[in-house]
């Protein structure tokens, strides 16, 4: 899950970014209304956590473009601004949920968990590729009748190489949608969760039938098994 924080107040941002990068979320972070709305027209985020006491506009009218512009998006609305008519005008613009300031980090990651698990029921069923079940909203993952144990950015990983079977998703693609824009592109973070992931669902994690590595380019979750390497282009079983 990816996620945009957009707070102005650096100490704030900080802890938001700490505590929910913790809980297993992809976060970015923005600062102003401005560099939010490009946040947002170039990357795919799952709910925003919007301030709306901002340098450079009212948060409400980010509420009411993002929700124009990106209805799917979940919107979770953090600011200091209690009054009953500013929940009420809040949610009213498009907000999906209203939490004010000063607030408990375990009460946001609860809020946030509950706008997922509901979201994720409607539009996210259990996916199911071969012997690999995976459930979005529970987290769990299976190999046949035998559930698998992953870390949290293992179940990111697979959960992303499922939604696109037989695609090529590259190294910075994966680093962008479950570790964040803050990652190092350069490290080897995502080799080192491939090869884990190969470890607990591959019978051989030496010759992998279902993560497949593509040399220069990337690695992909096979949808269908062959019966000979030729079956698919470029296909490279190289342990990576």
């Amino acid at each position: 899950m990816r996620l945009l924080v957009l707070e102005d107040e650096k100490d704030v941002a900080n802890a938001l970014l700490i505590g929910l990068s913790r809980d297993g979320y992809a976060v970015d972070v923005a600062e102003n209304g401005n560099k939010a709305l490009e946040a947002l027209a170039v990357n795919d985020y799952d709910l925003l956590v919007l301030d709306l006491n901002l340098p450079d506009m009212d948060g409400l009218d980010i509420c009411r473009l993002a929700r124009e512009k990106h209805p799917p998006l979940l919107i979770l609305i953090l600011t200091a601004r209690g009054k009953r008519k500013d929940i009420v005008t809040g949610l009213n613009n498009g907000a999906d949920d209203y939490l004010i300031k000063p607030f408990h980090l375990q009460e946001l990651l609860a809020r946030i968990r509950a706008l997922l698990r509901r979201d994720l029921r409607a539009r996210k069923p259990i996916l199911r590729i071969r012997e690999i079940s995976l459930d979005p909203v529970e987290k769990v993952v299976w190999k046949s009748d035998r559930r698998i144990q992953l870390t949290r950015k293992e179940f990111g990983i697979l959960e992303y190489l499922m939604r696109h079977p037989n695609e090529v998703i590259s190294q910075e693609e994966l680093l962008e949608h479950v570790w964040g824009t803050i990652t190092n592109v350069f490290s080897n973070t995502v080799r080192v969760h491939i090869q884990s992931l190969r470890e607990k669902l591959e019978d051989d994690s030496t010759t992998p039938k279902y993560i497949e590595t593509v040399i220069s380019t990337g690695y992909r979750f096979v949808q269908l098994e062959y019966e000979s390497t030729e079956d698919i282009p470029n296909k490279e079983s190289a342990n990576e």
